[in-house]
């Protein structure tokens, strides 16, 4: 099993790659919004709040977004963890599928447990 140092590592890797994405083409900011969206009507109660902080990111700019996307602090892996968290179970639902060019470069990732 993966240590939780290693979760994390992994998922500050799949949102630098996000992070760069979204640098080099802003315009995909708007599929996040609808992401977000609609992830706000599926999740638990507990989650609402860390999709609320990442609208509200995003309502600051992309590069304030992406800042702390990509921000090595507790706050910031505790926001990366409940999308990571809540993406893999979408994954593995097929809900959310990933896009093809994310999908390439993502860090390995078992959406059910995450070992491997």
């Amino acid at each position: 099993m993966r240590t939780h140092q290693e979760i994390d590592a992994r998922s500050l890797a799949l949102h630098r790659l996000v992070a760069d994405k979204l640098r080099q083409e802003p315009a995909r900011l708007e599929d996040v919004k609808a992401t977000l969206a609609r992830w706000r009507q599926t999740v638990c109660p507990a989650t609402q709040p860390y999709l609320r902080e990442w609208e509200l990111l995003i309502e600051q700019g992309l590069e304030r977004c992406l800042a702390v996307a990509v921000e090595e602090s507790e706050h910031a892996t505790a926001l990366r963890q409940q999308v990571v968290a809540f993406w893999a179970g979408a994954q593995q639902r097929r809900t959310f599928p990933v896009p093809q060019d994310l999908e390439e470069q993502r860090p390995p990732c078992n959406a059910a447990n995450l070992n491997t």
